[in-house]
């Protein structure tokens, strides 16, 4: 029985104690971060001359770059929603289909949006950034800079964090017009619900609360996606193999964290 106890703590302490550690970096590369961003707000000529470019860039690179990904994905998930929901609800009572526009932009405004968005912008933005942060760290661009007494958390960091922070609710909110619009089209011109009240049925339902919610999910998944992905490429090594490694482990474990801490969100949420 000593040896079972002894083997099973052998074998599942050292997994558990490694995502304990990987936790901790998280939260202190969260920290110098945030200590990066005051001292950038403290120093308004600093921001002016020198982070404003590199943050205007950033939001480009992650914000603007993804409008057509989050635009297609959008607009075809609200076009698969009502499809799903006006058949299925038709076929088990007759004239139920009326309410497709509560449920569509209920569910997009409420969870899918916020959700496709973050899950979108981690395979895109997040594998991007691991991967970049991670070939600067194998190059030794990154001890470079402290050679140069640069902060790499300040200089590469901070202006990413900042840009997914400001362009993951505005890339949300996008969806959420797009799927509703595309829920619209199919609700109108494929299911025959008149456009009023596809329109009100969505007044009546989605409140400005629904709005809230949603972009706060929006702005926590941002800040999820971008601490994994800069927190893999600054711990890259290994070479090739190594960014590799990072930018799949910053995707993963970047996506599995979003999907764990939405259900946490909608269950904080649904309390108020």
């Amino acid at each position: 029985m000593n040896r079972l106890f002894l083997f099973l703590v052998n074998h599942f302490s050292a997994p558990v104690l490694n995502v304990f550690q990987e936790m901790g970096k998280i939260f202190i590369l969260l920290g110098q971060i945030l200590q990066s961003i005051g001292r950038v707000v403290r120093d308004p000529n600093k921001f002016r001359k020198f982070y404003y470019r590199l943050i205007l860039e950033q939001m480009v690179a992650t914000g603007v770059n993804s409008i057509p990904v989050v635009v297609t994905t959008a607009l075809f998930t609200g076009m698969v929603l009502a499809v799903q929901t006006g058949v299925t609800m038709e076929a088990k009572l007759q004239g139920a289909s009326i309410f497709v526009g509560s449920i569509v932009n209920l569910a997009l405004i409420r969870e899918l949006g916020p959700v496709l968005t973050g899950l979108l912008v981690t395979g895109r933005v997040g594998s991007a950034m691991a991967a970049e942060i991670g070939t600067m760290k194998i190059t030794e661009q990154v001890d470079a800079l402290r050679t140069l007494a640069t902060n790499p958390v300040e200089y590469l960091a901070m202006p990413r964090f900042v840009a997914v922070m400001l362009m993951m609710p505005m890339l949300s909110l996008m969806a959420d017009v797009l799927g509703s619009l595309g829920g619209w089209a199919v609700a109108t011109f494929y299911l025959g619900v008149n456009s009023h009240v596809y329109w009100h049925g969505a007044q009546v339902t989605v409140h400005m609360y629904d709005v809230f919610t949603g972009l706060a999910k929006s702005a926590v998944f941002g800040l999820i996606l971008c601490v994994f992905a800069l927190h893999r490429g600054f711990e890259t090594f290994g070479g090739a193999e190594g960014v590799g490694r990072a930018t799949t482990g910053a995707v993963v474990n970047a996506s599995i964290t979003l999907l764990i801490v939405d259900y946490f969100l909608t269950q904080a949420f649904a309390l108020f």
